[in-house]
């Protein structure tokens, strides 16, 4: 539940700094925030005892996280409705369940695979604009 209201938040906040500053600008403070919390993060951590792999997997999910998000900012900064374009990037889920089927072997339950399609619905209704001058 945290994390629902906490990236609620972002979203805003993200539109409302793309108003005033560029991606790239919003990229650097957005790095910045995260580096705030290496204190608490380095305090319980086991960075000596990590194999090369988990230190390459979790440079990587950085990495990939961060292309995302300044991608996210570049449409924000372009003029992208953040009541369209920030639902639409929390469909996200089903790249990694596409994924997760063809790499790690994983199977959908039915009702799984009714609750994709449902998401799939979602995000067109969610991007749906339309005419002008048409009443809804």
């Amino acid at each position: 539940m945290i994390t629902i209201v906490l990236w609620g938040v972002v979203g805003l906040l993200q539109k409302i700094g793309s108003n005033h500053s560029t991606s790239n600008s919003l990229m650097l403070w957005t790095t910045a925030g995260y580096i705030m919390l290496l204190p608490f993060l380095l305090w319980n951590s086991h960075l000596l005892t990590l194999s090369t792999r988990s230190v390459a997997v979790g440079v990587v999910c950085g990495f990939t996280n961060a292309l995302g998000a300044w991608s996210l900012y570049t449409a924000l900064e372009r003029g992208a409705r953040a009541s369209i374009v920030v639902p639409l990037t929390a469909l996200n889920p089903l790249v990694t369940l596409v994924l997760a089927l063809i790499v790690l072997g994983e199977r959908l339950t039915t009702l799984q695979t009714a609750g994709v399609v449902l998401a799939l619905v979602a995000g067109v209704m969610l991007s749906y604009e339309p005419d002008s001058g048409a009443a809804v």
